[in-house]
């Protein structure tokens, strides 16, 4: 189908437009006004200087104003860069300079940041700042418009002359060296995975769809497009909510949500609080999670008390759109250590697991995993030498991304996800998958949430493994007991040499674990010992016990 993500609006907009699509702590949005206040907000950018192919830096937190700007962008025929309003300005700065926006939106709450960003050296002078309420920067500071100013503008269709090859947004992700990588996706890449869930979920109108991730996550790409696309309602998650469990499942209840999408480290912080309950919201339908690995005990934890709900592992990193590969679980795993799959590749799709001569491997072996299809974006943005380390030439002469995990494909047919490349250590002469270490801590019983990292010794025996958890009771579980269940599993070479027992664990903007804080904690803790505490306490995580 030739559309771009902004007509999905239009057409709604045109069929339903008293119907509801946003849904924002008390504040409901409509199709007709959602199309309305779009088509405005884009012709003051427009006013602005915005061009086709400008960037549009969206220094605003979730909200409805967002999601307005979003669609305005688009039908401006702009890129769309979310900004996490959250980051340090040092990296915005970064992202900004990359960029080189036309115009930033922002509102009244983050014009501080705003103010900061503008006085920093690489601020460029000819870009244009826009709010989208009353809010003004700082005198000194010029404004190309006003959220008064934009409720002037017509409000009918424009006349947009983009195609859907064309980028429709930039999600910026960490980067090795420490510059962020803008990844580029375009309005096909969104539709082909839009297209495909919406038959798969067969998404309707009636729906209710959750909108955890911030929108600088490639997550919520789903969530906004497949929302609209259905003609269905999407319930935005305050950030204050979005890491407190029983507010979760009060939101989840009291929302009447249909479809809830978020990463596993959410669904893992709710069981660890016990915050679902037998039968509890009764019009879910469906459980999806993507971007990283959710332990078994936690999918059993959820499927036992869910059994209204059908729950599908999603897997596909921001390079490849949203997901490239699904796993519907047919039923609760029968123990803790049950290996779900990552399972097959979304329509338009494939994926590769291939040896080091870029050969595939047999059934059962271990090699690298690749993916090749509809959702590979053309690279990152202006930055042809890492696209070029990415994005490789497949066996059969397609264009393939490297995604930097390991997997095996099973006698089933499924493809088994094992872990990151490196996430590979050496020690003491033997290759050890962190991954596989950390499956085996979850499966002990007692174990609510796990995590294995490893730090440099500056030995002859290379890294040391270490584990996070979190006791599954206030009584706790000690190291020493937790050594000895690994011990009739795991040889001994694989069995963690430092823990730290956790009252919370870690978790980045994302909401995923944040594994280089763990290591940063193992580091000191290996140094000196009271700086773990110190670490912990300042980022509101209570260490109960270390060794």
């Amino acid at each position: 189908m030739n559309i771009r993500l902004q007509d999905w609006l239009a057409i709604q907009a045109d069929r339903r437009p008293q119907a509801p699509a946003l849904v924002f702590r008390d504040s409901i949005c409509s199709y007709g006004e959602l199309e309305q206040r779009s088509n405005r907000l884009a012709r003051a950018l427009q006013s602005a200087g915005c061009r086709r192919g400008d960037r549009v830096g969206l220094l605003l937190p979730k909200s409805v104003e967002a999601i307005v700007a979003i669609f305005a962008a688009l039908k401006a025929d702009c890129i769309y860069v979310p900004l996490d309003t959250a980051s340090p300005a040092a990296r915005l700065e970064r992202i900004l300079q990359l960029c080189e926006c036309q115009c930033v939106l922002a509102e009244s709450s983050t014009a501080a940041l705003l103010n900061e960003l503008v006085r920093s050296p690489a601020w460029a002078s000819n870009t244009r700042i826009g709010w989208t309420d009353r809010g003004t920067a700082s005198p000194g500071i010029a404004s190309a418009f006003s959220a008064r100013d934009v409720d002037a503008f017509p409000a009918g269709p424009l006349d947009s002359v983009n195609d859907p090859s064309a980028p429709a947004h930039i999600l910026f992700t960490s980067g090795s060296t420490g510059m962020p990588k803008g990844v580029v996706i375009t309005h096909a890449n969104v539709t082909q995975f839009v297209n495909w869930a919406l038959s798969y979920f067969k998404t309707t109108p009636d729906d209710r769809i959750s909108g955890h991730p911030p929108l600088h996550f490639d997550l919520s790409t789903f969530d906004i497009f497949g929302t609209i696309a259905a003609g269905a309602e999407l319930h935005l998650l305050p950030p204050e909510i979005s890491i407190l469990p029983h507010r979760l499942a009060d939101f989840m209840r009291s929302s009447q949500l249909t479809q809830w999408f978020s990463v596993p480290s959410v669904l893992q912080h709710m069981r660890t609080f016990d915050a679902v309950r037998e039968n509890d919201f009764p019009a879910l339908r469906r459980l999806l999670w993507c971007g990283e690995k959710l332990a078994t005990p936690t999918l059993r934890y959820w499927m036992q008390r869910l059994p209204h709900v059908t729950f599908t592992n999603l897997y596909g990193p921001t390079e490849t759109t949203i997901a490239s590969s699904y796993y519907r679980v047919p039923a609760c795993p029968p123990a803790d250590d049950t290996e779900i799959p990552i399972g097959a590749p979304c329509d338009g799709e494939s994926l590769l697991v291939l040896d080091e001569q870029l050969k595939p491997t047999r059934p059962a072996q271990i090699g690298d995993l690749y993916i090749t299809g509809a959702g590979l974006s053309p690279g990152y943005w202006r930055d042809p030498l890492r696209t070029a380390q990415a994005f490789l030439e497949s066996p059969a002469g397609m264009r393939m991304y490297r995604t930097g995990d390991l997997a095996r494909c099973g006698v089933d047919g499924m493809i088994y996800l094992l872990g990151r490349v490196d996430s590979q250590i050496k020690s003491r002469g033997h290759r050890i998958e962190l991954g596989e270490v950390e499956t085996a801590v979850h499966a002990i019983p007692g174990v609510r949430e796990a995590a294995v990292v490893a730090i440099e010794t500056g030995g002859l025996e290379g890294k040391s493994i270490c584990c996070a958890y979190v006791p599954a009771t206030e009584t706790g579980l000690s190291a020493v007991a937790l050594r000895a269940e690994l011990a009739r599993t795991l040889p001994r070479y694989m069995i963690p040499a430092h823990w730290m027992a956790l009252e919370v664990m870690p978790r980045n903007r994302n909401g995923k674990t944040d594994r280089p804080l763990l290591a940063q904690w193992f580091a000191n803790q290996r140094s000196g010992g009271s700086l773990v505490a110190n670490s912990a306490s300042e980022a509101g995580i209570a260490a109960v016990q270390s060794s």
